[in-house]
């Protein structure tokens, strides 16, 4: 498997310089797979988001392990996990190469668990990389539910939209919801990412960048099916020039 240029673990790399745009591909143009990889890589993205929908937990129907394991490509596999008993299934996705699984603890039956399974397994592409541990609640989900998983998750995703459908706008309540999941991890003591997922676009992504998250996802303002490319150029230089800006604050 094609590995990426990151010495040491995953989650300390991630952790310095943010926030990043993890860029969703499930609405890239998936019969030129290799070469939609390409333009990211050739943006400066670091991260491919792979959203695996079982149409159980959600409606839609995506994508699973082979997919995952098809992606040849420097950027780090970040896979996001709306299915139905994760647990059942993460061994599969940790073989086909993925760097980072996130799960719902909606979708968990023994979301603790989880957790535990993944810090055990080993990175197909580089064992000296790790798995980076997420958990993701959905938008009417109380964040506090993430508070008893915080001594062993290293990403904590919070969605700004329902899963499953497209077009959705951001919820605006979400701001007030990554406040509170900050909060809880700053009260855990320990050093963990905070993503966000959904809605984002041109329009708003320097102000989400603003929300001192680590990671934003967007797919659907990049793969637009016109000017991949120049998008996701824009998406990354709006994101960049927020670093500075949050370091001086």
């Amino acid at each position: 498997m094609t590995t990426t240029r990151i010495e040491g673990r995953a989650i300390d790399h991630l952790l310095s310089a943010g926030p990043r745009l993890t860029v969703g591909m499930i609405t890239a143009d998936l019969g030129h797979l290799a070469d939609e990889m390409g333009v990211l890589a050739s943006a400066g993205a670091e991260l491919v988001h792979i959203d695996v929908m079982d149409g159980v937990f959600c409606p839609m129907l995506t994508v699973g392990p082979p997919i995952v394991g098809a992606i040849r490509s420097p950027l780090l596999k970040d896979v996001h996990l709306m299915i139905d008993d994760p647990l059942s299934k993460v061994d599969a996705f940790v073989k086909a190469g993925a760097d980072i699984v996130t799960f719902h603890v909606e979708g968990a039956r023994q979301p603790h668990r989880f957790l535990r399974v993944l810090g055990e397994a080993v990175n197909a592409n580089d064992p000296e990389r790790g798995i980076v541990r997420g958990v993701a609640v959905n938008p009417s989900t109380p964040v506090d539910v993430i508070e008893p998983l915080l001594d062993e998750a290293e990403l904590v995703l919070i969605l700004a939209v329902d899963p499953g459908w497209g077009g959705q706008a951001f919820i605006p309540s979400t701001e007030r919801r990554l406040e509170r999941a900050r909060s809880l991890i700053d009260a855990s003591g320990r050093r963990i990412l905070l993503g966000v997922d959904g809605g984002v676009t041109r329009d708003n992504v320097a102000r989400i960048a603003a929300m001192g998250v680590d990671l934003i996802v967007s797919g659907s303002a990049i793969f637009d099916g016109r000017a991949a490319a120049e998008n996701a150029t824009a998406m990354l230089d709006l994101v960049r020039a927020a670093r500075p800006a949050l370091a001086a604050v």
